[in-house]
């Protein structure tokens, strides 16, 4: 049996990356001429070109970017066998780079990671903000907690909690336009639109009898982050569906009131999202632990 060639795979994985074949050199410490020869050998092995090569340009060709995410992998699980090894009687040390919802990130987790840092002064967190999905393997993410319908996908997942939706309004709006008592009637109001939702121009909605219903709202304003819309929201410009961790202090206080009360948007969950692999360095898994024990 011949066993893989993991050098020449993880080679090509850091040629993608770099984007050239002297930037891989360089990074890797390695001379021009053996990156070339490596991503030569490999295309050898895999019987096809991984790369379309110009004197300005470089390029992978189909076949290239069909096995680069399993060469990504092969890099990632040796990187991260080799951390493991030296972890194995160290505390947690290192960097770790966390995907977050800027929004539940504002909230919720930015307190969680104070007192992480507080319990593990060996551990240094890169913590990313965007309610835009992102690319965690392709980005050199460790971790993403994520707010939706998980789809299937090759990420590890780890359901935290469910988030509820609330269907709300100031009492001024309710006074000036009157409260919808369907769906379907808010067509008929201002509407204040999150931008990043599965299907922004139709929102949907179930009641306790399981019937459905679809509207496509209308408004003047529409954004991509819901803390934003708070602000036309609480001066009456409109209704609004927003997350549990956003709107329960309005709720709370009386500023915002819910409306169709029997009706509610699709079962969205807060999950905790990995890159595939069993091996992870220890400074990762405690955060993994940290975020799972207070955010659960």
């Amino acid at each position: 049996m011949r066993l893989p060639d993991f050098e020449a795979w993880s080679i090509f994985a850091c040629v993608v990356e770099h984007k050239s074949f002297t930037g891989a050199a360089d990074a890797l410490g390695l001379s021009k001429a053996t990156v070339s020869k490596a991503v030569t050998r490999l295309e050898t092995q895999v019987g096809a070109p991984l790369f379309h090569r110009t004197s300005r340009r470089l390029a992978l060709t189909d076949s290239g970017a069909n096995l680069v995410e399993h060469a990504k992998s092969i890099l990632a699980e040796g990187q991260a066998a080799e951390e493991a090894a030296r972890d194995e009687a160290s505390e947690p040390v290192g960097l770790v780079r966390l995907a977050v919802p800027m929004s539940f990130g504002l909230s919720n987790v930015g307190r969680v990671v104070a007192d992480f840092l507080c319990a593990y002064r060996g551990v240094s967190i890169d913590m990313h903000l965007s309610d835009a999905k992102v690319d965690l393997i392709g980005e050199g993410f460790d971790i993403g907690l994520r707010i939706a319908a998980l789809p299937d996908s090759s990420l590890r997942a780890c359901k935290l909690r469910d988030v509820r939706t609330y269907i709300v309004a100031t009492p001024s709006y309710i006074d000036f336009k009157g409260a919808p008592r369907h769906p379907a009637e808010l067509g008929e109001h201002e509407c204040l639109r999150y931008s990043l939702l599965p299907t922004p121009e139709l929102w949907r909605f179930v009641n306790s009898k399981g019937e459905e219903a679809a509207v496509r709202p209308q408004g003047r304003l529409r954004a991509n982050n819901s803390d934003v819309m708070l602000h036309s929201l609480r001066s009456g410009h409109g209704i609004a569906v927003v997350p549990d961790f956003i709107i329960e202090d309005d709720l709370a206080s009386g500023a915002v009131v819910e409306i169709l009360e029997d009706w509610k948007t699709p079962p969205v969950a807060l999950h905790l999202v990995t890159p595939p692999g069993k091996i992870r360095p220890q400074r990762v898994t405690a955060l993994i632990e940290f975020l799972t024990e207070r955010l659960r």
